[in-house]
């Protein structure tokens, strides 16, 4: 069934999570700039995220769908920040009932888009744009190192020697270096995988949609991943591979600091207390919309801050739904009391872009979620890597091992840090990192050239725009 479409018309379908729904917001912003008719979908839940977005692009239309129900996906949740990390099979499950209220809005609309641009995590929608008769581009939020890694799990699907052994260490000899892993640090989607469980087949079939689709625009640039795109584009056997990070906020979005969420504090409040101290001189503490740090965790890390001599500012997501309640997220009693003055705790979201930019950040402990790793850079501020899940382990090494602006604070998502160890690594990280500060600057550098008019992401992002816009 071929649909005929209006040309420079794309549908935009983003994955509801903050670290993938932000960045395809920042392209959707881009595409719209350069001409393209657009239409979102999202669920109702979902829409206040797109205000920022409409107000500066009024004529972009939305696609609201309800949100489908699933069993392990409590009623009124349409986002995964409001889930524990476990719950993304159900999530992407849930989404891909969309398939058919989609495919009735295509043939009922009277000039339907000629291309979808969707979220990695909704591989299903290259099987309906076939259908359909047009194009679908993968979006990934993820790195070309990662995602090259992904795709090969998923076409290749190898597997352990020993189940027991999530050490056991599987090389990817095709990539340059031949990364190795253990098994417990790759893809925990790939690693659940069980031939013939309704999830798991279609996890794969999401992810060889991808593989089959026709382009890929990945939120990545040349200076920083330039062998990885071009192993990319050989494994997607064709050109259509665009890197067009770093995706950014728009310069004339007032309210990007407040995106994404409510915050404890105000972003003017944050950004004033560190206006009080000395440049490079705070840790910035993170780990990403999804993460919950169990109270384990939480102890040790708040007691490696304190015995730290660091000036720091923690931000601390909160347990869901679907945590342990009383297990998760608890900050040791006294603690803020005891580091006033040097410490500030953040509950819930912070203006993460604006705080990695203030002069007074020196360092940035993270888990090498993409989107942080993409605005540390953008920053010029060296990080401490404390990986643990999806495609962070990746992350983390292409930052500790090959490009070197981070060093290795701790791994995995229930290890406990050795508080003592963390503090000594904190100071070093504001006191003795000139080295690590000085490739962090130059691949800042790097990351503002290629975004800039006549860069290497700024002709991939036109180029991209040249190929959609095209009728088939």
């Amino acid at each position: 069934m071929a649909i005929l479409g209006t040309a420079g018309h794309i549908l935009i379908f983003p994955y509801p999570a903050q670290g993938h729904m932000i960045p395809l917001l920042d392209l959707t912003n881009q595409l719209a700039s350069r001409g393209l008719t657009i239409t979102i979908l999202v669920t109702p839940k979902n829409l206040p995220l797109l205000n920022p977005l409409l107000s500066l692009n009024p004529s972009i239309k939305t696609l609201v769908l309800p949100f489908p129900a699933h069993p392990s996906i409590p009623n009124g949740v349409e986002n995964a920040k409001d889930l524990p990390a476990r719950s993304v099979v159900a999530m992407m499950r849930a989404l891909g009932e969309l398939y058919n209220p989609l495919l009735t809005w295509f043939k009922n609309h009277p000039s339907p888009p000629v291309a979808i641009i969707s979220d990695m995590f909704l591989g299903w929608t290259q099987k309906l744009a076939s259908e359909i008769g047009i194009r679908r581009i993968v979006f990934s939020p993820s790195g070309a190192m990662a995602l090259y890694i992904m795709f090969a799990l998923w076409k290749d699907m190898p597997k352990m020697n020993n189940a027991d052994d999530l050490t056991e260490v599987l090389t990817f000899s095709k990539l340059p270096n031949s990364p190795k892993y253990p098994w417990w640090q790759l893809s925990p989607l790939y690693r659940s995988y069980v031939e013939g469980d309704p999830d798991s087949e279609f996890i794969k079939g999401v992810f060889r949609g991808n593989i089959a689709s026709w382009g890929l625009i990945i939120n990545s640039f040349s200076g920083l991943e330039r062998v990885y795109l071009d192993h990319l584009a050989k494994q997607l056997e064709g050109d259509k591979v665009w890197a067009v990070g770093p995706l950014l906020p728009p310069r004339d979005d007032s309210r990007a600091a407040e995106r994404g969420g409510s915050s404890s504090v105000s972003a003017d409040d944050v950004l004033s207390w560190l206006d009080t101290f000395q440049n490079q001189s705070v840790v910035y503490v993170c780990f990403g919309s999804q993460a919950v740090l169990n109270n384990d965790q939480m102890e040790e890390l708040a007691l490696g801050l304190e015995k730290s001599p660091v000036r720091f500012l923690w931000a601390i997501k909160e347990p869901t739904k679907g945590h342990v309640e009383g297990k998760y997220g608890a900050i040791p009693p006294g603690f803020e009391d005891r580091v006033a003055g040097r410490g500030l705790v953040i509950r819930g979201w912070v203006p993460q872009v604006s705080i990695l930019s203030h002069r007074a950040v020196g360092a940035f402990l993270t888990h090498c979620g993409w989107n942080s790793v993409l605005e540390a850079i953008v920053a010029g501020v060296p990080m401490l890597a404390w990986p643990m899940g999806a495609d962070q382990f990746v992350n983390a090494g292409l930052l500790v091992d090959e490009l070197k602006v981070a060093t290795r604070a701790c791994e995995g998502a229930q290890t406990v840090p050795n508080p003592t160890e963390l503090a000594k690594k904190l100071a070093e990280s504001v006191s003795d990192n000139r080295v690590l500060k000085e490739r962090a600057m130059k691949l800042r550098q790097a990351a503002l050239d290629g975004i800039k008019e006549g860069g290497s992401s700024f002709k991939d992002l036109d180029s991209s725009v040249k190929h959609i816009a095209v009728e088939l």
